[in-house]
Formats: C-alpha cells, sequence, structure tokens
C-alpha cells in the first residue's frame, strides 16, 4: 500500500491573467553563493540541504502535488470500497441474526463477502504497486536532473565538491558556512524550464 506523501516527492502552478491585466514582473534570485565555500587543500567544497530544497524547487513540489493527488484518490476509492462491504455485511449479519436467511441466501451472502474482500485486495495491491511505481520513477527522474544540473551549477562557480546534507544521513554536521542551498535551489528554479524538458527524455 503506497504512504501518503510523496517524501517527501513533488515529484504545478499556473497563474491565470485576463488580457487587461498588467504583467507582473518576474523576481530574479541571485544564484551566485553569497558564502566563501571552504576549501580543503585546493579542494573547494560546498552543500545544499536536500530537505529544504524539496521546500523551495519549484518543480519539485509540483510532482509531488500530482502525486499526492493520485494517492489521496487512491485512498478514497478504497475506503469506499471498504465502506460498501462493512455495509453489506451488516445487512447480512442483521437478517442472519432474525433468521430471514435460506441457507442458499445465507451461503449467496458469504461468498458475495469473499468476492468483495478479494476484489478490494486486488485493487489495493495492484493499484498501489502501480502509484508507488509511477512516484518512484518520478523521484529517480527528477533526481538524476538535479545530479545533472549541479554538475553545471559546480562548474559556474568553482566549487570541487557539492554534497548533499539531509537528516539521517551520513554526515552528522557540517559548517553553516558552506551552505549554498538558498543558491543552488534558486539555479534550479531559474532553468525549471530546461529541467521540465530533460525528464521528458527517455
Amino acid at each position: 500500500m503506497v504512504k501518503l506523501g510523496f517524501v517527501t516527492i513533488a515529484f504545478m502552478g499556473v497563474c491565470l491573467t485576463s488580457c487587461s491585466e498588467a504583467k507582473k514582473e518576474k523576481v530574479v534570485v541571485n544564484t551566485t553563493p553569497n558564502i566563501q565555500a571552504q576549501k580543503i587543500g585546493e579542494l573547494k567544497i560546498a552543500y545544499y540541504d536536500q530537505d529544504s530544497m524539496k521546500l523551495n524547487f519549484e518543480y519539485y513540489k509540483e510532482q509531488d502535488a500530482i502525486v499526492t493527488k493520485k494517492q489521496l484518490a487512491f485512498q478514497a476509492i478504497l475506503e469506499k470500497k471498504r465502506a460498501a462491504g462493512q455495509a453489506y455485511y451488516e445487512t447480512y449479519a442483521k437478517r442472519a441474526q432474525n433468521n430471514e436467511l435460506s441457507q442458499v441466501e445465507d451461503e449467496g451472502y458469504q461468498r458475495n463477502l469473499q468476492a468483495q474482500e478479494a476484489e478490494m485486495m486486488k485493487y489495493q495491491e495492484e493499484e498501489g504497486a502501480k502509484l508507488e511505481k509511477e512516484t518512484l520513477s518520478k523521484l529517480e527522474s527528477i533526481g538524476n536532473k538535479i545530479e545533472k544540473f549541479s554538475k553545471k551549477y559546480c562548474e559556474e562557480n568553482g566549487i570541487d565538491i557539492l554534497l548533499i546534507y539531509a537528516k539521517g544521513g551520513q554526515i552528522n554536521y557540517i559548517t553553516p558556512k558552506m551552505n549554498v542551498t538558498k543558491e543552488f535551489t534558486a539555479y534550479l528554479n531559474q532553468n525549471q524550464e530546461k529541467i521540465k524538458k530533460e525528464v521528458g527524455k527517455k
């Protein structure tokens, strides 16, 4: 069964304006690190916070919203099936308790209950697995593109090593002086259209 929340992933905002409205100026965020990355020998090292980037990387948030919507729809259908099965069972139990069922009717109810349970389990397993696969595929695709654009970012800013910091990861502590999360996220947002095109490629 798929757990609600896309980690997270993303994983869309469309601004609708009338022809009479003036176009809003696009806010340009500086992507050049305003801190001096630390050096070890001749290496220039920086890092970005993975959790913070998930909250501010627009494309990731768009994809997260899409998958979350599908997950909620999946859960809603599953709950509807459970409610229908429970109502059918209660009807059966009430009639059985009042001795209103013949042996044939009793057996019919039991067959239907078993069929409903089997159908619900099948839906939960098949649709849940399908949704989980789609979620993981989106995350992997976005992760690959972030990796590609992080290389470009480092080349443009003279960074030799760009680390990923995340809670529960292998790095227990890293000095905030090396943090380029804000700048790197802004860089990804400014290249969002390119990233979308890259994600669409096989």
